[in-house]
C-alpha cells in the first residue's frame, strides 16, 4: 500500500522528516519497507530556463532546421533548432548544457555540446512532451512574452516533489487502509513521544441540496449483505481532466488519473479508506437502484471487457432492467462515466466483507474497492464519505447535488465492548504500565473507557477496529503503542527445562536426516498442493480419495497429494533438465486422503534415487544406484532406529515396476523400488529412477517400542568360515540364512553373500550362492574343532533342507 507523505500531511500536522515518520510507523506495526522519491515532473525541470529568440536564420546545410540566437540572461546562446513553428521574438524553455532530460520511455539523456550539420548548438529549444508537461510534440513550448529571459521554469510550472511510504500492510489492520487511517495511527505513535498533533478532518459544512429534480430510489433485498447503502444524484456536471493538484496526488501512489469524476472518487477512497461509485444516471432504468443477487448463470460484461458467469451469491447493484455493477468489487461496462455524461448517481455502502471476499474470489478480480471492503471497512463514515465525494466533485466538475442523500441503515453496527484487567496486562507485557498511561494509549487510539475499577477497566472499540474484538487484541494495541522497545529486560535470565523423550519425533527426523545426508542424500521440501490428474497415473490411488481446495490457486495446485511420489518425480525432472544426472533425495511430508469419515494425514519418508552412488572419480570407476543399494539403505534406517527383524516379501502396486514390502511381524513400514516406465516417461524422465516410501507414523510407533540394550566389546578374535553352495535357481538367500541362524543361535554372529554365479558350467536349473559365516564366543577363543564342527552342521542343514551341495 502507497502512501504520499504531502497526502498525510493534509490530515495531521507535523514537519517530521519522512525517514522518522516511517520509522515510527514500522515500531507500530505498519511496517515501511520502503521511501521513494515522486516528482510530478520527472527531473524537476531542473537546468530549464526561459529565453527570448532573438535572431532566427535559415540553416545553411538544411533546409527543415533553424540556427537560433537566444538570451537566456546571463548569456546568449547559438542553438540549433528543426521546431516548425519557432520564430523570432518567442520566449521558450531552454534545455541548457548538462541538464538531464526523460524520453517517452523515461530513458535518461543529457544535453550536451555539439555541431549539427556543421553548426554549433549549446542547448536544446523544448517541447511541451520533451520536459513532462503536456503530450503535444507539434512543436517548441512558446511560453507568456511578459516572462523575463533567465527566469527558472520550476518557478512558472509548479513541481511537486513528494516522498511516498510503501507499507506492508497485514491483512487484520483494515483501519489503516487509507491516509486518514495511516494519520490516524501515527498521532497515537507521537503521543507516545509527546508530541501533540491534531488530526484535520476534511469539513463538509458547505454540503447541500441544491434540488430534488434527479431522484433514483434504491431498494435493497439482503440487509444481511448490504448492512449501509447511502446514494445521491449530483446534476449539471462537466466531465473533464481532474486538476493538476489531485491528479497529482493519484499519480503520486500509482493511480492513473481518468476524468474528474472518477478521480474524486479515488481520491476520497485513498484518502478516507471508503470506497465510492460513480454511475451515469441517465443509463439507470426506471430511476431505480436495486441491491440483490442474480440467477446463477447470468451473464454480466464488466469495466474490463471481461463477459463473466455470475454465481447466485454475488451481490449485484442493479437497476429497472439490468445489472449495473458487480457490488464493491468492479463495475458495469456500459454505466461507467464518459465524456458525455451530465448527471451521476454515487453509492457509498458497508458491504458484508465475507461476501465481496467470496464473490472477488470467484471471479478473480481484486480491485482497490474489494482489496477494502473484503476487509472490513467503518461503516461510520459511510455518509460522510459520501458528502466529502460531493463536494469534491462539485469543485472540480461543477453541478448540484439534485436528490436527497439516501441512507439505508435498518440495523447499526454496535461497538464493540471489552472488559481489560490490569493483572492480565501486566503478566503478558512483563512490567507494570501506569494507569494514567495505559488511558492515554486507549485514548488516542479512540477506544473509550465505560467504567475503572480496582482489577481493571470497560471498554469500548470503535466498529472499525474489526481486529480488535478480545482483551488480548486490546493488548496488543497498548503494547504497539507503547513501544515494544519501551519494554524493559531484566538481567536475570528464566529458563525452564522440559522433559522429552528421545523418540520425539523431531529428533528422529533429525537423527535420520543426518545418516542419510552423511550417506549422499539430499533434503528436499516439495508443496502439499498438487495437480489432480496424477492419481490417473497409480492404479492404487483413487480420484474420490483427493482433498480438493475450494479455491485453488491454479489447477497445478488444486489437490492436497495423496502419495509424495510425484512431487519428488517433479524435482527429479528439474534437476536432470539442469545436467544433475546423479540425484539422491529424501523428504519428510504427509499425504491427505478422503475417507468415509472424514479426511486423514500420514506422514511419510520418501527416498529417490538416480544415476550414479557417487560423483565421477578417476580413483573409483562409476556404479549405478540400484535396486540392493536402496534396500541397504532402508536397512540401515531400521537399523538406526534400533528396529530389528525386518522381512521384506515382494508385492506389486501401482507406481512400481518391481516392489518389496518392509515388515515388522504383522506392521508393514514401507515399501520400494524401481518406478514403472510409464510414470518417469510422464514426466520426461528417461533414466531408472528408485523410490522407497517409508510410513513414518508406523516407524515411530515401533521405534519408541525399542529397548536399548548396550554390548561390550568382544574381547576374542573372530573366526571366518565361507561356503559356496550349489542350490536350486529359485532358492533364495533369505532361506539359507534362515536355516544357519536356527541351527547356531549363540556362537554365529554374521552371515554374508558375497559372489552369486549363474552361467556355464553349472547343471541346468541351479546357482551358485558364495556366503561367509562369522563365529564368536563372548567368554573364549574358538578352535578349529569347534567351528569345524558347525560347519559340518551347517552342512548337514542345506543339503537335507535345502538339497544344496557343496561347489
Amino acid at each position: 500500500m502507497k502512501i504520499s507523505y504531502n497526502w498525510l500531511q493534509q490530515f495531521i500536522n507535523t514537519d517530521w522528516p519522512a525517514e522518522e515518520i516511517g520509522k515510527l510507523l514500522t515500531d507500530l506495526g505498519l511496517e515501511v519497507e520502503g521511501i521513494e522519491t515522486y516528482e510530478s515532473v520527472k527531473g524537476g525541470l531542473k537546468g530549464i530556463v526561459v529565453g527570448e529568440i532573438l535572431t532566427c536564420l535559415p540553416h545553411p546545410n538544411a533546409d527543415r532546421l533553424k540556427i537560433t540566437t537566444v538570451d537566456i540572461g546571463p548569456q546568449i546562446l547559438q542553438i540549433v533548432c528543426g521546431a516548425p513553428n519557432v520564430a523570432q521574438g518567442q520566449k521558450v524553455p531552454i534545455a541548457t548544457i548538462g541538464t538531464t532530460l526523460y524520453d517517452e520511455n523515461g530513458e535518461a539523456f543529457k544535453i550536451k555540446k555539439g555541431k549539427i550539420r556543421g553548426e554549433e548548438s549549446h542547448g536544446m529549444i523544448c517541447a511541451e512532451d520533451e520536459l513532462g508537461l503536456g503530450k503535444s510534440h507539434d512543436g517548441i513550448m512558446v511560453l507568456d512574452k511578459k516572462i523575463k529571459p533567465g527566469t527558472l521554469l520550476t518557478e512558472i510550472f509548479k513541481v511537486e516533489n513528494d516522498q511516498v511510504f510503501e507499507i506492508g500492510l497485514t491483512p487484520n489492520r483494515a483501519d489503516a487502509m487509507s491516509h486518514w487511517g495511516v494519520a490516524r495511527d501515527l498521532k497515537a505513535g507521537m503521543a507516545q513521544k509527546k508530541q501533540n498533533v491534531h488530526l484535520v478532518t476534511p469539513s463538509i459544512g458547505n454540503f447541500h441540496i441544491g434540488n430534488r429534480s434527479n431522484k433514483i430510489s434504491i431498494e435493497i433485498q439482503n440487509n444481511e449483505l448490504v448492512p449501509r447503502y447511502c446514494g445521491l444524484t449530483i446534476s449539471g456536471i462537466k466531465i473533464k481532466a481532474s486538476p493538476m493538484w489531485l491528479q497529482n496526488r493519484l499519480r503520486a501512489i500509482g493511480i492513473i488519473p481518468k476524468n474528474n469524476v472518477v478521480d474524486a472518487t479515488n481520491y476520497v477512497m485513498h484518502g478516507l479508506g471508503q470506497p465510492l461509485h460513480a454511475f451515469d444516471a441517465e443509463k439507470i432504468a426506471d430511476k431505480k437502484i436495486v441491491v440483490k443477487t442474480l440467477p446463477q448463470g447470468t451473464k454480466f460484461t464488466t469495466l474490463d471487457g471481461v463477459e463473466r458467469e455470475l454465481n447466485e451469491k454475488d451481490l449485484m447493484i442493479c437497476d429497472g432492467n439490468k445489472a449495473l455493477c458487480i457490488a464493491g468489487i468492479l463495475g458495469g461496462l456500459n454505466t461507467g462515466i464518459t465524456e458525455n455524461t451530465t448527471s451521476i448517481f454515487v453509492e457509498s455502502a458497508y458491504f458484508n466483507p465475507v461476501s465481496i471476499r467470496k464473490t472477488a474470489k470467484r471471479h478473480g478480480l481484486n480491485t482497490d474497492a474489494s482489496f477494502r471492503f473484503e476487509r472490513g471497512v467503518d461503516p461510520n463514515i459511510t455518509g460522510y464519505a459520501l458528502k466529502r465525494v460531493a463536494l469534491l466533485i462539485q469543485e472540480i466538475a461543477g453541478g448540484d447535488v439534485s436528490s436527497d442523500l439516501d441512507d439505508f441503515y435498518p440495523k447499526k453496527i454496535e461497538d464493540f465492548q471489552v472488559f481489560l484487567s490490569y493483572d492480565k496486562i501486566n503478566k503478558l507485557i512483563g512490567q507494570k504500565l501506569e494507569e494514567n498511561t495505559i488511558k492515554s494509549i486507549l485514548a488516542s487510539l479512540e477506544i473509550r473507557v465505560l467504567n475503572v475499577t480496582e482489577s481493571g477497566m470497560g471498554l469500548d472499540i470503535p466498529a472499525y477496529r474489526v481486529d480488535v474484538h478480545r482483551e488480548i487484541d486490546v493488548i496488543e494495541e497498548i503494547l504497539r503503542v507503547y513501544g515494544y522497545n519501551n519494554v524493559a529486560f531484566t538481567k536475570k535470565l528464566n529458563a525452564s527445562i522440559a522433559n522429552s523423550s528421545k523418540f520425539d519425533d523431531h529428533k528422529l527426523q533429525n537423527s535420520i536426516g543426518d545418516q542419510l545426508v552423511a550417506q549422499g542424500f539430499y533434503e528436499m521440501m516439495a508443496n502439499s498442493l498438487t495437480t489432480a490428474s496424477y492419481v490417473s497415473l497409480d492404479e492404487s490411488l483413487a480420484k474420490e480419495n483427493s482433498v480438493h481446495l475450494l479455491n485453488p490457486l491454479s489447477q497445478d495446485l488444486a489437490v492436497m497429494r495423496q502419495s509424495m511420489l510425484f512431487s519428488g518425480l517433479e524435482a527429479i525432472s528439474y534437476n536432470l533438465n539442469r545436467k544433475n544426472s546423479d540425484l539422491k533425495l529424501f523428504e519428510f511430508g504427509k499425504t491427505y486422503h478422503k475417507t468415509e469419515t472424514g479426511t486423514t494425514e500420514k506422514k511419510h519418508l520418501t527416498l529417490l534415487l538416480t544415476g550414479n552412488r557417487s560423483p565421477e572419480s578417476w580413483k573409483t570407476p562409476s556404479e549405478k544406484v540400484d535396486f540392493f543399494y536402496l534396500k541397504g539403505c532402508l536397512a540401515s534406517i531400521l537399523e538406526g532406529l534400533g528396529i530389528k527383524g525386518a522381512s521384506f516379501s515382494p508385492i506389486q502396486t501401482g507406481s512400481f515396476a518391481e516392489e518389496l514390502q518392509v515388515h515388522v511381524q504383522k506392521t508393514k513400514l514401507a515399501e520400494f523400488g524401481p518406478v514403472k516406465r510409464s510414470i518417469t516417461k510422464y514426466f520426461d524422465i528417461e533414466k531408472e529412477v528408485l523410490f522407497a516410501d517409508l510410513f513414518w507414523d508406523e516407524i515411530l510407533l515401533l521405534a519408541k517400542k525399542q529397548k536399548t540394550k548396550f554390548i561390550p566389546l568382544e574381547k576374542f578374535p573372530r573366526v571366518r568360515r565361507d561356503f559356496a553352495l550349489l542350490v536350486d535357481e529359485a532358492l533364495s538367500f533369505g532361506e539359507i540364512e534362515e536355516i544357519a541362524r536356527q541351527s547356531e543361535k549363540r556362537l554365529l554372529k554374521e552371515i554374508n553373500l558375497f559372489d552369486v554365479y549363474e552361467g556355464k558350467n553349472l547343471p541346468d536349473g541351479k546357482k551358485s550362492y558364495a556366503a561367509s559365516f562369522i563365529f564368536s564366543d563372548e567368554n573364549k577363543t574358538l578352535t578349529d574343532k569347534q567351528v569345524d564342527k558347525i560347519m559340518s552342521k551347517l552342512q548337514t542343514e542345506f543339503e537335507t533342507k535345502l538339497k544344496a551341495t557343496l561347489r
